[in-house]
Parts: structure tokens; sequence; C-alpha cells
């Protein structure tokens, strides 16, 4: 598993720190186990579980993130992961350990990932808009990869970071958009 865990969660601080990236300023949220946000700023569900209480303060585990993303702007897949430590259900937990799977410069649908979770849970099927609402709701974007999720049919939808954001992701990733379409208004997720 790529996240840490904690026992007594109930004393964790949480820091933050700003980071300018090519694509907008994106907010970084760490406790002391792991990043547990990753925001544009700006976007759908902005730092939505982030505590009131935080410090604004750098650590190791948010200077790692940003060396991660240093590396990640300037066009490289990086060769490591900082410490991960997202918060959400035992569902959404499982649809974001296979988001980390998905290779860089690669897509899956969100079919694909239904299809995954049912086959690792013995069930007939799954559904993919229950998949959808996990991966929308993914608080560690880019690096938990939610942007290389698209729909069965090209169409690039729910990024809450922002369709536009999306497509730079992939196009800096390398990877063929050519049969991919940005949905018409009110078709996203």
């Amino acid at each position: 598993m790529y996240y840490a865990s904690l026992k007594n969660e109930e004393s964790i601080m949480t820091f933050i720190q700003h980071y300018d990236s090519p694509l907008g300023g994106i907010l970084l949220a760490a406790d002391e186990i792991g990043l547990t946000g990753l925001w544009f700023d700006g976007q759908k569900y902005f730092a939505r579980d982030l505590p009131a209480e935080r410090i604004d303060r750098d650590t190791p585990i948010l200077s790692e993130a940003r060396h991660w993303l240093d590396v990640y702007f300037t066009g490289k897949e990086p060769d490591f992961l900082p410490p991960l430590h997202p918060m959400g259900s035992a569902f959404c937990q499982s649809v974001w350990e296979i988001l980390l799977r998905i290779p860089y410069g690669q897509t899956t649908t969100y079919g694909e990932i239904a299809r995954q979770l049912a086959e690792k849970k013995g069930l007939h099927q799954m559904s993919a808009q229950a998949v959808g609402g996990a991966v929308g709701h993914n608080e560690i974007s880019i690096i938990i990869p939610c942007h290389r999720v698209v729909g069965t049919n090209g169409s690039l939808t729910g990024y809450a970071g922002g369709i536009d954001r999306k497509v730079k992701l992939l196009e800096l990733e390398h990877t063929d958009v050519s049969g991919f379409f940005v949905p018409k208004k009110g078709t996203a997720l």
C-alpha cells in the first residue's frame, strides 16, 4: 500500500504550503504521516476537508511533494512518491489505489476501474458512477492521478481541477489526446 497509517488520528496537526505551478496556484496539505491534499486554487471541492486549525509551514513531506511537482512539471515522470495519507471511505481508498497504478502517460476509464473493483471483490459488476464519485473526490490530485481517467467513449469528464487542466496534464505526460473530446456543458461529473 502507498499510504501510511496512524493509530491516533485525533492528535494530528495539518501543515500547508502554496506551490506555483505552470497551471496555476496549488495548495498542499500534509500531516505528520503524509500528504493529505493537493488542490488547484479555486477548483471544485477546494480544500473541502482541510481542518480549520492548520499551520503554514514547510515540512519534509511538503518539501518532497513540491520536489515531486517540480519534476512532474518538467514533463518527466517522477521516480518516487511522497508519503500519502488520503482520507476517505474504504471504497474511495480502493479506487485511489487503482488510480496510483495507472501508468504515467496512459489513461483508463471509469468502467475499467469498476470492472477491476468488482473482480477484486468477487462481484459481477460495480457502478462506474460510484467510481466516478470516488475519483472526483480525490483530494490529492495529480499525484493520485485522477486526470488519467476518461469516459469509455473518450469523453474528458470529471476533473475537479477543470477540463482544460486535465487536457494540459495529459499533454504534459505526452498522452495521445487525439481520440478524446470535451463534453458539452452540463455533461461532466
